[in-house]
């Protein structure tokens, strides 16, 4: 009884499959984990894991954590051209700078950085080809220091045969026509009045009233200055072009949506330093109507001689009235192609020949026949779908070859 009161009391009841934890091992034990469970390397060997650490442990290398990389680095090399991070180019008409030198335009962009603020301005030169004139060479300095005349021009009518008038008393005069209206604005197509081959023989035949100078014309794509305003385009004719000055109707309208007249004009170019001529309408004297009601051409329509009045007078076939207008005859241009039929004294040719507007269909007597000099005399009958053109004298046809020819001409007397 006396020793089981001495004895060291039960150790206390384990939980079911839980093991004892051993205190430490046995040195024997020791010594042969640290040489069958580790190598030379600092790796484990066998399958039982190492409860005892090897007398003299080997730092393990740890591996590089495998991150997906947020931003990856350029590799180096030679530095890249930076890409542009401007748009497409577009017409950025109303915010264009101009620069003095010779021949040349430049035109700025506005960048804007990821905060916003504006930033460089970058030259569009290779961007954009911002001529003004067209056929005019690299420098547009075609009518340097000349006197230019504004307006379409279509027609070349004695209207505007008197602003190139008034221009040659003033310097060299220069025509400055804008094309691609209709085509910008969205009208209807007309067959052009003037042929545009014709164009250079016209001009040429106003030289007697031009101090025996032939006036030059250029042409400006109105897409180009669409946009322009009144201020914009002044400045344009005075820094891009350096003109002299200008010449233009009292009706004449410029910048965008017509918004600028001519004594806006007169204002503007004493501003920069050119001089303005403003010329009265030349009237229609001759006032003609057919069936008793007079010609109705348009609102703006103030009796003065216009393209519109010569396109009445041609549809109304009255080609005495058409002479007035133009101050000589009209020439409807035909090109001669496999179309073309020949017979004793006649040349028949489809409509789809011609190259600008003729008369409405009729007969037409006392005309006369071109092609690089003057043929002869003839009457000419238009119908819906081919001209045919009768030779007063017979033999014409037989000694000049027609078909050797690319192009014919009438002119209605």
């Amino acid at each position: 009884a006396g020793e089981s009161e001495t004895a060291s009391p039960a150790p206390a009841s384990r939980p079911p499959g839980k093991r004892r934890r051993r205190r430490g091992p046995p040195k024997k034990q020791e010594a042969r984990a640290s040489s069958a469970w580790w190598d030379g390397e600092g790796r484990r060997r066998g399958r039982r894991r190492a409860r005892l650490r090897p007398p003299l442990p080997v730092s393990l290398p740890s591996p590089a954590p495998q991150w997906t990389p947020l931003l990856r680095c350029p590799r180096r090399g030679p530095p890249r051209t930076p890409r542009s991070l401007l748009p497409p180019p577009r017409s950025l008409s109303q915010n264009r700078l101009l620069d003095l030198k010779k021949g040349k335009t430049r035109n700025f962009f506005k960048t804007f950085s990821s905060s916003g603020y504006p930033g460089v301005s970058l030259n569009n030169g290779d961007f954009v080809n911002d001529k003004l004139l067209i056929d005019c060479g690299e420098d547009q300095d075609c009518v340097l220091g000349g006197i230019v005349a504004l307006g379409k021009f279509d027609a070349l009518h004695i209207g505007h045969r008197e602003l190139a008038v008034h221009a040659s008393k003033a310097g060299t005069p220069f025509l400055l026509s804008f094309v691609g209206m209709a085509e910008v604005l969205g009208w209807t197509y007309r067959p052009p009045i003037v042929a545009q081959c014709d164009r250079k023989r016209i001009l040429s035949s106003w030289a007697p009233y031009c101090r025996d100078m032939v006036p030059l014309e250029y042409q400006v794509e109105f897409s180009k200055v669409r946009y322009l305003t009144p201020r914009q385009f002044v400045e344009r004719l005075s820094k891009d072009l350096r003109i002299k000055g200008v010449v233009a109707g009292e009706n004449y309208r410029f910048g965008y949506k017509a918004s600028g007249d001519a004594a806006e004009l007169v204002k503007l170019c004493e501003e920069f330093g050119l001089s303005a001529f403003i010329v009265r309408s030349v009237m229609d004297t001759a006032k003609r109507s057919h069936n008793g009601v007079a010609a109705a051409i348009n609102s703006s329509d103030k009796g003065q001689v216009s393209s519109s009045r010569v396109r009445h007078a041609l549809a109304m076939g009255d080609m005495e009235y058409v002479f007035e207008l133009l101050g000589r005859k009209h020439r409807l241009v035909l090109t001669v192609d496999e179309g073309c039929c020949l017979e004793r004294n006649k040349i028949i040719l489809p409509n789809s020949c011609m190259l600008n507007m003729p008369p409405t269909e009729g007969l037409y007597e006392n005309c006369d026949l071109v092609t690089g000099e003057y043929l002869g005399s003839c009457r000419v009958i238009m119908n819906s779908d081919t001209v045919v053109i009768e030779m007063k004298d017979e033999n014409i046809l037989s000694q000049n070859p027609i078909r050797e020819v690319e192009q014919l001409s009438i002119e209605f007397g």
